[in-house]
């Protein structure tokens, strides 16, 4: 048995590592199972469905030649939302749903807003979540602006597949280079163009050589990058893959490491085809002999929603209060699922029993039934292939295959049979959720729900953690729009002893209040509940379920907006009380705020860190400035605590983008862990933020044509700095669980260095330079390092690859401040003259306690000369005095008109 579940737990943690939600796999050079999803607020339009094969179609041949004839677009599922009409063309999808979706096709955040983005919250050289693209650029109406929806879609899934990043950088869009010139940050430097302005008055714009700025000693705020519409240079893809000559990744030979884009920014000056070339895609093939064939694509659109549920009766189920707090989560799941979905029960010990065939749930009738069918009595032994083959049936009398069907499966121990159908459940087309109660819950089944695209989920015996109730409550909402699913506003348990109150609010938000659900339970005896709205108006009428010790209410139509009281006074002592608030979009029109968590890994080999990682969103517009908690539980109940931060150093990749992230290494055991993150946002505190994405693709202003500029329809006028206040509001949200092996069981010592910094910016302040830079900690993120070597080179490489070697400034002075806070110094670099250097170069790298050092950090710079423009780019010559000729009237032409004056004056 110990052998079997040691390869068992083996195999799950080679199928899991480094997965994330998509299903794409590389076979034979082509890449299968890609899942373009159409978002539910998109009209229906069948030559969005042509266009969406066309670009794929040329991304394919693009991409074939990029990568050296090694890659393309072999199979691509289209999948159609419900609200379009239903097609004898559409078939029915198995895994492939909007959480597997590696392209959105959605409405954009705001009108004219059509750019195409990717979101890549991870480091260089891993994979990305999506891509978004707008309706209006699918149909090719923004090609001017973008270029050509194939090579832009390369262009998306460079960012997506690899991890690589845009060798561009609006934030910096000039750089002084060693040339002692400004120039456009891009790869390679051989595109050429024409850099201007443009102004405008009133409804007249004409177009200005730019200016260099007093300041920055850079061009003008608003100058823009024109290219050449014909040129000759082929590099690269991730700067201005719409130029038509352009058809290859910058390389480590042509690749412009002065420029600060964030392709040198985030993966430490490599080219982005030293990164593809690292990656397995690369490395697992080999230059094809002839062409490709073109992509094949399947139209699907989601059914009913079809869920049984398989639950564990054994006899390990009736300890530690399992089969009770088992059929609590099962209630609350079967009153919070959506109206119209159908569902089927399945018991299993030593065997199975069919409880119920598919019901499809309409009113209270339907949930009060499958709730009375809930088991009473746990005995026997575990046959978890008997409870899934008798979901099948279920299924199956009503529908011919099981294809895209969800068995929800929870159970709580070992099965050494359970491997013999797991070859069967690939094969069915059916979505495996995993709820694994306790410590001793089969491995094996870990390996369906990941072959199957299902979620993964751990529920200690620690009830307070409410670890049940979340599992069951995130999978109340399958393949729909966020304004239909479930959202869960509150989740916590309290354990009294000396106490007899458990005291809180919950607050329930304009976005949300439609069909909100409070559920109470308890461990010893049915409390006294106290429940007011905002108004102060007490509510009552739970509904008591004395033999599952819980209690539920379901507000009527849509929740009061504002902050909701509730009291409940414990009967005995100690007592556990646990309360969850669920709620929909109050509105199908306004989306309401979502908290999305993950870890960067399904499973992971001790001692490597771990990422937590929490999205909070409004429709696709990033909230900022939210407290976000993590909590980490291990299956023996321990939980560690983390405040996630979205302040771009240390584990999080961009600042503000809506993305809170933390390392994690605080593991204790071997095995499952869960994630639970909680989000709260205070009035006036929280934002939206209507930034562009970072990851965003290049907006092309105009082309040059014949040393002329024709020039693009401009693009929608958005303050980037515009945030827009948001209500207070409170959300918590499941990250599932992951699986972590080789921790060992005695003490070890301190491994883990400080994270490398990733923000250090430099200035030039007369002959001093300034630097900033937010603190790492002990151990990555936490606590704080003990001291700093900062280390200057006038040769960026050198800097780079030979950081011991070059000059050290003294930091004697520069005491360290605590993770995360922000970091400054200034010093002269007396040793580096402008007769040997144009740049200086500077680096950072942190020392622990234990004298362990980071990774070095972004290479930051400043330039020792003030850059000079191209010639075609200075404006006219100025005069003596200073002053352009258009600049008003200078001097000389004052004194002039003064003596003219006294002339004039003297003949009258």
């Amino acid at each position: 048995m110990v052998l079997f579940r040691s390869s068992v737990l083996l195999l799950v943690l080679c199928l899991l590592q480094g997965s994330n939600a998509s299903l794409v796999q590389l076979n034979n050079n082509g890449y299968e199972d890609m899942v373009i999803a159409i978002h539910p607020g998109v009209p229906e339009n069948e030559i969005l469905i042509e266009q969406i094969k066309d670009m794929v179609t040329t991304a394919s041949t693009y991409l074939f030649e990029a990568t050296g004839k090694r890659l393309h677009f072999k199979h691509v599922s289209i999948l159609i939302p419900d609200t379009w009409k239903e097609n004898s063309l559409y078939k029915i999808p198995k895994y492939e749903s909007y959480e597997h979706a590696d392209v959105l096709v959605a409405p954009p955040i705001l009108p004219g807003r059509d750019e195409p983005y990717t979101k890549q919250f991870t480091a260089c050289g891993e994979k990305g979540k999506n891509i978004h693209l707008t309706p209006d650029f699918v149909l090719g109406k923004k090609q001017s602006e973008y270029g050509p929806t194939g090579r832009l879609f390369v262009h998306e899934w460079a960012h997506l597949r690899w991890g690589v990043f845009d060798e561009y950088n609006e934030e910096k869009p000039y750089y002084s280079a060693s040339s002692k010139k400004i120039e456009a940050t891009r790869c390679s430097t051989g595109i050429t163009g024409m850099n201007r302005v443009d102004k405008c008055q009133g409804n007249s714009c004409t177009l200005n050589r730019c200016r260099i700025d007093s300041k920055t000693k850079l061009f003008e705020k608003d100058c823009q990058f024109f290219p050449d519409k014909y040129q000759t240079e082929k590099t690269s893809i991730m700067f201005m893959q719409g130029i038509d000559s352009v058809v290859e990744f910058c390389n480590e030979k042509n690749h412009n490491r002065e420029a600060p884009s964030l392709q040198n920014e985030k993966c430490d000056y490599r080219s982005t085809w030293e990164v593809i070339s690292n990656s397995e895609d690369i490395k697992n093939s080999t230059p094809m002999a002839g062409s490709p064939s073109p992509p094949v694509f399947s139209l699907l659109r989601a059914r009913e929603r079809i869920v049984c549920l398989v639950l564990d009766k054994s006899g390990s189920m009736g300890g530690s209060d399992r089969l009770n707090r088992m059929n609590q989560a099962a209630k609350f799941l079967l009153q919070i699922i959506g109206n119209g979905t159908w569902v089927g029960m399945v018991h299993f010990d030593s065997s199975a029993y069919i409880e119920s065939e598919l019901i499809q749930i309409i009113s209270t009738k339907e949930r009060e039934m499958l709730s009375n069918l809930l088991p009473t009595a746990a005995d026997g032994g575990t046959s978890i292939c008997s409870g899934i083959q008798s979901a099948f049936q279920v299924i199956e009398k009503k529908y011919s295959q099981t294809d895209g069907s969800e068995i929800v499966l929870l159970t709580d121990g070992e099965d050494n049979t359970a491997k013999s159908c797991v070859d069967e459940v690939s094969k069915s087309g059916a979505i495996i959720h995993l709820i694994a109660l306790g410590p001793d819950a089969d491995p094996a089944v870990t390996q369906m729900s990941g072959i199957t695209g299902g979620r993964h989920f751990l529920a200690s015996d620690n009830d307070v953690n409410n670890g049940l109730i979340d599992a069951f409550g995130t999978l109340a909402s399958g393949n729909t729009a966020t304004s239909q699913k479930s959202i869960q506003l509150e989740s916590k348990g309290l354990t009294l002893s000396n106490d007899i109150w458990m005291n809180g609010t919950v607050i329930i938000d304009s976005t949300v209040g439609k069909d909100t659900f409070f559920l109470i339970t308890w461990k010893g005896q049915y409390p006294i509940i106290s429940l007011w709205d905002p108004t102060g108006t007490s509510i009552g009428n739970f509904t008591v379920d004395q033999g599952s010790k819980m209690a539920y209410l379901t507000i009527p139509g849509t929740a009061k907006v504002g902050v909701w009281t509730y009291s409940i006074q414990a009967k005995t002592n100690p007592e556990t009380l646990t309360i969850t608030v669920n709620s929909r979009a109050a509105n199908s029109s306004v989306p309401p705020i979502t908290v999305n968590a993950k870890m960067n890994k399904d499973s992971n080999s001790f001692p490597s860190p771990m990422i937590v990682y929490a999205e909070i969103l409004q429709g696709n517009i990033p909230i900022l400035g939210a407290n976000v908690t993590a909590f980490i539980e291990s299956n023996s109940g321990k939980t560690e605590v983390l405040e996630l931060l979205d302040n771009g150093a240390g584990a999080d990749t961009f600042k503000n983008d809506g993305v809170y992230s933390r390392y994690f290494t605080a593991y204790s055991v071997n095995g499952r862990y869960s994630l639970k993150v909680r989000a709260h946002g205070g009035a006036n505190a929280v934002t939206r933020s209507l930034r562009h994405p970072p990851n965003r693709a290049a907006y092309i202003p105009g082309w040059v044509v014949d040393g002329e500029i024709e020039k693009n329809p401009p693009r929608p006028e958005i303050n980037e700095d515009t945030q827009t206040n948001l209500e207070s509001f409170t959300r918590t949200a499941s990250g599932g669980a992951f699986v972590v092996s080789n921790v060992s069981a005695t003490p070890v010592p301190d491994i883990y260095p400080p994270s490398q910094i990733t923000d250090l910016e430099a200035t030039l302040d007369g002959a001093v330079i300034r630097l900033t830079w937010t603190a790492p900690g002990d151990d990555f993120d936490v606590g704080k390092v003990q001291q700093y070597i900062i280390r200057i080179s006038g040769d960026i490489l050198e800097l780079r690859d030979n950081f011991d070697d070059a000059l050290q400034v003294n930091t004697t002075e520069l005491s360290p401040n605590e993770a995360n806070s922000q970091e400054n110094f200034a010093f002269k670099p007396g040793n580096i003259s402008e007769e040997n250097a144009t740049h200086i170069f500077i680096a950072i790298q942190s020392v622990d306690k234990s004298n362990l050092t980071s990774k070095v950090s972004n290479i930051a710079q400043v330039a020792l000369f003030i850059p000079q423009a191209n010639p075609d780019d200075i404006p006219p010559n100025p005069g003596p005095d200073g002053n352009h000729p258009n600049s008003g009237i200078n001097i000389s032409s004052l004194v002039l008109l003064v003596v003219g004056s006294v002339v004039i004056v003297s003949i009258i």
